[in-house]
């Protein structure tokens, strides 16, 4: 039994302490300029924070389901995404195409050397973050079809 107690403790605790800091990492903007994560993010609503590659499938129907809702979500919530492409120097050449094709109407950053993926401590991708004051409040890795609507009620939540 105080084994129980203590585990529950040690949990309790580590979920009101589970907000973390957004990681302070210089990404790239598809035109190649210098853009601190930290700055991206820096406004009164909550920003989504995307993390995705070109080559991953999950990912690319993540942000095309966002993408038929984005502007709904905009105009409830005031929400913004930012969509942090973690392709390497093999497959960078392949993001500016592929956005331009899909028409997404988010922020596309580049983390190109994966300094803001090892940051985060994210093993894969997709990986889709909730920043509310700079803070990380919620984290969701993977995707499956429908994993948007519990993504939107989670920014709800938090842009009240």
């Amino acid at each position: 039994m105080k084994k129980i107690v203590f585990l529950l403790s040690i949990l309790i605790s580590t979920i009101s302490l589970g907000q973390e800091e957004l990681p302070s990492v210089d990404l790239t903007t598809i035109d190649g300029k210098t853009k601190n994560s930290r700055d991206a993010v820096k406004q009164d609503n909550v920003v989504v924070v995307s993390l995705w590659a070109t080559w991953c499938v999950p990912c690319l129907k993540e942000l095309d389901a966002i993408s038929e809702v984005y502007e709904d979500w905009q105009d409830e919530t005031n929400v913004q995404l930012i969509a942090v492409s973690v392709d390497d120097s093999r497959t960078i050449k392949r993001v500016k195409p592929l956005i331009n094709g899909k028409g997404w109407d988010y922020e596309v950053l580049l983390d190109e050397n994966n300094d803001f993926k090892r940051a985060l401590g994210a093993s894969t991708v997709p990986l889709t973050l909730i920043i509310k004051d700079s803070k990380i409040v919620y984290r969701h890795s993977g995707y499956t079809p429908g994993s948007e609507e519990e993504l939107y009620e989670k920014i709800k939540e938090y842009a009240n």
